[in-house]
């Protein structure tokens, strides 16, 4: 006869407490999925804690990345256990990934920025490898291709939430400037919610440059302002588009708002003549793969 298992084995109940029958009193529970015991040596990350990525859709979206190489996963018991598919598809994708490093949560917020909402995950990964413009130009070839170009749009989390929308709405690359720019940190990649993995940074000495070759590729080079000669969605252009915003407030600077195309405008009405940067990139990478998906009309 086969014994029991753990989920219907049973055991007698007292025979002064009949009242427990039919309660699930006779029945054993099953026994619970054994974790990995917390380190209590926990190694040094190879980057520093700004550089740090956390959160549950970048760490995923970098460590299912072949091109990124990681170095440390941090994890609470309770996250990694969730994480575990992760761990499993990397490891049926043949990446090289090293064995998590179960922490306890106060440790993970030693590790990290005061603040961060890590939800129990931690990745010390190296930067991902530098991706120029004319890289993308020539894989794009001369089909269609959305960019989005940043004029010393500084802030992380605007630049994050633009990565976002980039790589919802299909588009090849962001280009900002190399020196007026935020780095790739942890603030960033959250904001990105795991699109620094998926759209390109390309970083430009020179922004009006940059947009010459743009043109000279036969991209379509629109500027954002409220100033512009008409409004986004009536705007003539083709499947071909690099969409250029600048900071709040500032705006496009004079020599890259002379190097576009055209100028345009979002339909906003009045009082609210202008939106934030991140929103106003969303709707305008939106119109952009509005074009590709009609086909150009």
């Amino acid at each position: 006869m086969r014994k029991p298992t753990a989920k219907s084995r049973h055991f007698k109940l007292p025979k002064d407490r009949p009242e427990l029958e039919g309660r699930g009193f006779g029945v054993m529970p099953p026994r619970p999925v054994k974790m990995p015991a917390p380190a209590t040596a926990i190694p040094t990350p190879s980057v520093s804690r700004a550089h740090m990525l956390y959160g549950v859709h970048p760490v995923t979206a970098a460590w299912l990345n072949p091109d990124r190489t990681c170095r440390h996963l941090y994890a609470t018991a309770q996250a990694l256990s969730a994480f575990g598919p992760t761990v499993q598809q990397a490891a049926a994708l043949g990446l090289k990934r090293p064995a998590p490093i179960v922490i306890e949560r106060d440790a993970m917020d030693r590790l990290l920025p005061t603040g961060a909402v890590h939800q129990g995950l931690a990745l010390d990964a190296e930067p991902l490898p530098e991706v120029n413009l004319d890289d993308v130009l020539i894989a794009a070839g001369h089909g269609p291709v959305a960019l989005v170009m940043l004029d010393q749009v500084t802030d992380p989390h605007n630049v994050g939430a633009i990565l976002r929308s980039a790589a919802a709405f299909g588009a090849k690359g962001m280009i900002v400037q190399s020196r007026h720019a935020p780095e790739v940190t942890g603030v960033l990649a959250k904001a990105a919610s795991g699109a620094v993995e998926v759209v390109p940074i390309l970083r430009e000495t020179n922004l009006a440059r940059a947009i010459e070759r743009l043109r000279d590729t036969g991209v379509f080079v629109i500027g954002l302002a409220e100033a512009g000669s008409c409004t986004l969605d009536r705007a003539d252009f083709g499947l071909r588009a690099a969409l250029v915003l600048g900071a709040e407030g500032d705006g496009l600077r004079r020599l890259v708002a002379e190097g576009c195309d055209l100028l345009a405008r979002l339909p906003t009405v009045p009082p609210i003549g202008s939106m934030n940067v991140s929103n106003a990139a969303a709707i305008g990478l939106y119109e952009i793969a509005r074009r590709h998906m009609d086909g150009g009309v």
